[in-house]
Formats: C-alpha cells, sequence, structure tokens
C-alpha cells in the first residue's frame, strides 16, 4: 500500500506532510506506518517506517529529525541532525535538506513555515504543552532565525477532536485556574464531565501569538481508525499499545 500524506496548501511549496498510517510495515494493533520508536512494535519496522517518510520527503533517514518528546513547551534549533534526540517538544531549522518531524496519537502535530525568510518549525503540541506555551515558544526560535510572525503560517494535522475528548472538572479547573477565557473551549458533556476543544485552543494561541494564518486540517485522530492512530481509542477498546503518527516538513 501507498503512503497517504496530507497536505496543505498554506505550507506550498515547502515540502511536508501529515503522514496517516497508511502504507506502512507494521502488524498488529500498530497496523500500517507506525513511526514511534517508544511504543513496543519492532525496531526493525519502525525503521522501514521511517525510512518510507524520510523518501517521501526527499531526505536520507539520518537527516528525518525528531526530538524526545515530553509535554513541555522547549523548542530547540538545528542546523544538523543531533547525535543525541533532545528532549524538547519543538523544532525550528534555517538549514536546508533537514526534515523536522513530530509524533502523536491524538496530539496536535502543528509545522510552521516562514517561506520568505526559509525558516520551518515542528510542534507536537497536547493539551499540556499548549497551555505551557510550546506552540509560542516555537514561533520565538523562528523569529530568532530571521521569521517573521506576521509572514508565518501554521497547520495543525489529524488530532482529537472536541467530540471525542471527554475530560474530568478538574482538567477543566487547569485551565480557567491559567485563564478564565479557556471556558469557551469547553462544551458540557454526562454528569461532571465536560468536552475539550484542543485545535480550536491551539488556534487560538497561535493567533492570539499574531502569526500570519493558522489552521486546522480538520481531521479527527480518534474518529478514523483506519487511518489514524489513537491513544484515546487504543485504551477504550483495550489494545495493549498503540502506534505514532508522524508529521514533517522541510525547505
Amino acid at each position: 500500500m501507498t503512503l497517504e500524506i496530507l497536505t496543505s496548501d498554506a505550507l506550498s511549496p515547502l515540502r511536508h506532510g501529515f503522514f496517516t498510517r497508511r502504507g506502512g510495515a507494521s502488524s498488529g494493533v500498530f497496523h500500517g506506518l507506525n513511526c514511534g520508536g517508544g511504543s513496543t512494535d519492532l525496531s526493525e519496522v519502525v525503521s522501514i517506517n521511517r525510512g518510507r517518510v524520510a523518501g517521501a520527503l526527499g531526505v536520507s533517514a539520518d537527516h528525518l529529525v525528531t526530538v524526545n518528546q515530553v509535554h513541555s513547551a522547549d523548542a530547540v534549533t538545528l542546523d544538523a541532525p543531533p547525535a543525541d534526540r533532545p528532549r524538547a517538544d519543538a523544532l525550528v531549522t534555517a538549514t536546508p535538506g533537514l526534515a523536522l518531524a513530530v509524533l502523536t496519537a491524538d496530539c496536535q502535530p502543528v509545522l510552521f513555515a516562514d517561506a520568505r525568510a526559509g525558516v520551518v518549525g515542528a510542534a507536537h503540541a497536547g493539551w499540556r504543552g499548549a497551555l505551557d506555551g510550546v506552540l509560542e515558544a516555537t514561533l520565538d526560535a523562528m523569529e530568532a532565525l530571521g521569521a517573521s510572525r506576521a509572514d508565518t503560517v501554521a497547520v495543525i494535522g489529524p488530532t482529537i477532536s472536541q467530540r471525542a475528548y471527554e475530560v474530568g472538572p478538574e482538567f477543566l479547573d487547569t485551565f480557567i485556574a491559567a485563564d478564565p477565557g479557556n471556558a469557551r473551549f469547553f462544551a458540557s458533556g454526562s454528569g461532571d464531565r465536560v468536552m475539550f476543544d484542543l485545535p480550536a485552543f491551539g488556534l487560538a494561541r497561535l493567533r492570539a501569538a499574531g502569526i500570519g494564518q493558522a489552521i486546522w486540517t480538520r481531521h479527527c485522530t480518534y474518529s478514523d481508525p483506519e487511518r489514524f492512530f489513537s491513544y484515546r481509542r487504543s485504551v477504550h477498546v483495550g489494545e495493549a499499545d498503540y502506534g505514532r503518527l508522524i508529521s514533517a516538513i522541510r525547505l
């Protein structure tokens, strides 16, 4: 099966993609393009999958760069593949031929580009990272390389949608404590449960930070098991582990 790569006109002409699970070598619960080395999938199969992604982006496997994601607000600037994966949740570069990638399974994959300045970025933005400022940190790091916020585009790829993201009252309290205005990202659920709109929160943070354009591809990871891995869905159906989707961009 060939790779399925979702792209956005907003990031054109830069090479990029939000890769679905289609076209990979993994089997079982990881069936498809699992690119998560932290999963219990066979490491050699994950390497095959990552090699296919690198090939689709026109780079060697060692130039498809990821970080050790820890749900932080940390962004790193790279001009070459690092010897060891840094602990961070966003990457930026102005170096052609370096593909920046993040792994997700419900969290937001966000690809950034200022094509005029020749600066790109990628961020893994779950609720904690987004609340703590990983999206703003990515923009700051891009600016340090010469990007302009007004010329920067950010695209949020497949992520969990509000209709599938039920949380408890303590989760809501965390957001309200940070900013009472965050109440607008929640809708009533059953009992004391509420439904959180993660991509709307991400878009609002990006726009408040002064970005030129921010959009969501409107793909829900939870609701489409044929195309996307989902941590929350794997828990609900009792699977032992789950695959990780990859999203990447390069100059």
